[in-house]
């Protein structure tokens, strides 16, 4: 074939939309179509045609390696991936056209713009991956891509402790947490697996609740029957229809929720999630932190962020008597996802300082409990809990 790749691809784009073909619904057509401007070659270079026009291009292959976790291009020669929580350069060398083409076909189900008056954006793929662009003049010179890919996989504690993220015994302490109804907080950095950790707690979660999420990118996959999902929306281009956080969260409340989660907090909507709970609303939420008491003063401070009317001293109490549980998860340098600390608010403070006791710690490698038990006991006497069995045995619930 003597035509250039470039070539043949613009070629066979245009005849899928003079032919009115869809990628997805007519796939038998266009794999037809391009044999066809091909002259029936049936090498590697069909199966690359095929990545380029109805496929992610040269980043297809790690699409379907399901040992990918994450791939990110900082430039078009320097592509990593991740895999088991460790990053690595790929030989795989693009070209800025290619990247802008891969990340416009990315975009073009998603409803979302990317352009100089927006830099930045947030989709999520047709396969649940989140996608993340970053544009020029806000990168010095080349496209920055994020893509975290899915995972089809069902999250469950079952399978978290199988991957020595949690001991059986916190799983189980954990689990009758959730079942007891207490508010719950997943901190840790980014990529340490709070969205995973996350997800298999709210499987455990009774199947008669009725759970609504509320995120700025679609990414928590729920077993649940009873389950509403929303996201967060950009402004359009004249600047209006924007939904924040901050709505999402006031327009669950009127969803009839048993339980509501906020997918991560960063901003002003932690006011609108502390008042949540102050009415008695059970909810989780994770948030970037680096330990248990740094997510503790974090809650304190981001409500803040809502106006100068809200002050520390609105804010720290409620912070104190509406958190019951901080779960702290982080990632080691061997590539593991292990929670490192589950601790409990007692309930009390003294100034700005919140009192917190730490029911199991990570110590010589090991998830092991302090022997404390959390407050709130009388929720996990309602529903018939042991708590004695589940922080002194190995049981799990």
């Amino acid at each position: 074939m003597s035509w250039a790749m470039d070539e043949v691809v613009d070629e066979i784009r245009t005849r899928i939309r003079n032919g009115g073909l869809d990628l997805q619904q007519h796939n038998q057509q266009v794999l037809h179509l391009v044999e066809d401007v091909l002259d029936g070659d049936r090498t590697a270079q069909l199966t690359r045609v095929i990545e380029q026009v109805s496929g992610f291009g040269a980043l297809q292959e790690f699409f379907d390696d399901d040992s990918v976790e994450e791939i990110w291009i900082n430039e078009p020669g320097r592509i990593f991936v991740a895999r088991a929580g460790k990053s690595e350069l790929t030989p795989i060398v693009m070209t800025a056209h290619e990247v802008r083409s891969i990340v416009e076909r990315m975009l073009a189900t998603s409803g979302r713009r990317l352009d100089t008056s927006n830099p930045f954006v947030d989709a999520t793929l047709p396969d649940g991956s989140r996608l993340h662009v970053a544009i020029p003049e806000i990168t010095s010179s080349h496209w920055a891509v994020n893509i975290r890919k899915f995972s089809s996989q069902t999250h469950s504690l079952a399978s978290l402790i199988q991957r020595r993220t949690i001991t059986e015994q916190a799983a189980g302490f954990l689990q009758a947490c959730v079942m007891a109804g207490l508010n719950i907080v997943v901190a840790g950095a980014t990529q340490a697996g709070k969205t995973t950790l996350m997800n298999a707690l709210l499987n455990s979660a009774p199947a008669y609740e009725r759970i609504i999420t509320c995120e700025e990118v679609f990414e928590l996959q729920l077993q649940s029957p009873d389950w509403i999902a929303l996201q967060a929306r950009q402004s359009s281009l004249d600047g209006t229809g924007e939904i924040t956080l901050r709505r999402l969260i006031k327009e669950a409340l009127r969803m009839r929720p048993s339980r509501l989660v906020v997918g991560e907090v960063r901003q002003e909507e932690c006011l609108d999630l502390l008042i949540a709970m102050n009415s008695g609303m059970p909810s989780m939420c994770s948030l970037h932190a680096n330990s248990a008491r740094a997510a503790l003063s974090k809650l304190c401070l981001l409500p803040m962020l809502a106006g100068s009317n809200v002050s520390a001293e609105f804010v720290v109490p409620t912070v104190a008597t509406v958190v019951d549980i901080v779960v702290h998860i982080a990632l080691e340098q061997d590539g593991h996802r292990q929670v490192q600390t589950i601790a409990s608010v007692t309930g009390r403070c003294e100034g700005n300082m919140i009192e917190m006791g730490d029911l199991f710690i990570r110590s010589g490698g090991q998830l092991k409990p302090t022997g404390a038990f959390p407050a709130r006991q009388e929720a996990f006497a309602a529903r018939g809990i042991d708590l004695a069995m589940l922080l002194g045995s190995t049981s799990w619930a």
